[in-house]
């Protein structure tokens, strides 16, 4: 089948100079002799119009140049077409692309999109809303919502409100059930992951893979602070995956399964691929195994 790509371009992420990036992606792909539309990704999130090019038009690939917000929007709305996805890293954390080691530098980035093969990632859904990458209750979710205020983006910013949530973070109480057996913590948050990162080359699951079928469950429970970041940098060097039977002991709790249901009784924050969205009470965590296809280095 002949290639037809769209690119959608978001104009405002991360902290990137995206002036010249139409030039590139005009440059690289018409050396490749293929063809292409650019298109800038939609603040209402709506992408019903690129829905009906892909079938009307024959769409191959639909390539996101954004941040892990824009590729959720994107992926959830099309990903039963049936089309590949590309990913420009623009970001300023880029979870999921730095996970399937898609280069950070946009003209290698496009180097993966029109030389790439493409293979089938999971995603999985929370309340049956869509994740492609993590999802967090609790810590790192205070930190994306308060992040998500600040004028300016990037790594800096980010590092700016996670110092600040460190010293005023308090526990919250969840009641999780898995393989039908409950158990209740008090933790600082609770991360489920499909990727092995929160992002900037961050790992939080070291053993998470994009096709697995199988979603990791890092729980960071509740602790003395000064050891906290030292438990955590533990967690990022060994990854051990913890057993059904140790479930329950203390320390960081690191496991692996399909589903998960958590009652969040403290009614922590959450966020879902880095975007911060409205919590509830509780959560029906599910995989979508060998969700869509997304275009990775050879």
């Amino acid at each position: 089948m002949t290639r037809k790509i769209i690119y959608l371009v978001n104009p405002i992420s991360g902290t990137k100079n995206k002036q010249n990036l139409p030039e590139l992606i005009a440059a690289k792909t018409k050396a490749a002799k293929i063809h292409f539309e650019i298109l800038p990704t939609v603040a209402s999130g709506d992408y019903k119009f690129v829905k009906q090019k892909i079938e009307e038009e024959n769409i191959t690939d639909v390539v996101i140049c954004g941040g892990d917000g824009s590729v959720n929007t994107v992926t959830q709305q099309l990903y039963k077409t049936g089309v590949n996805f590309g990913i420009v890293p623009l970001g300023s954390g880029n979870g999921l692309s730095n996970t399937a080691k898609i280069p950070k530098d946009s003209g290698k980035a496009l180097d993966v999109v029109i030389k790439g093969h493409a293979a089938y990632i999971d995603a999985f859904t929370i309340n049956n809303e869509f994740s492609c990458m993590l999802c967090g209750i609790g810590f790192d979710a205070k930190v994306a919502h308060d992040f998500a205020q600040q004028k300016t983006r990037g790594l800096l910013t980010y590092a700016k409100e996670s110092f600040k949530n460190f010293f005023s973070a308090k526990p919250y109480t969840f009641e999780l059930t898995v393989n039908g057996a409950k158990f209740n913590t008090q933790a600082f948050f609770i991360s489920i992951a499909n990727s092995n990162q929160f992002g900037n080359q961050f790992t939080i699951a070291p053993k998470a893979s994009l096709c697995d079928g199988l979603l990791d469950i890092v729980i960071v429970p509740y602790m003395n602070k000064i050891v906290l970041p030292l438990a955590v940098l533990q967690q990022v060097k060994t990854g051990k995956i913890t057993s059904e039977k140790e479930i329950k002991t203390p320390g960081i709790t690191y496991f692996q399964t399909s589903q998960i249901k958590i009652k969040n009784v403290s009614h922590a924050p959450l966020h879902i691929d880095g975007e911060p969205k409205e919590t509830s009470s509780s959560f029906d965590i599910k995989i979508i195994p060998n969700c869509f296809k997304l275009l990775q280095p050879v």
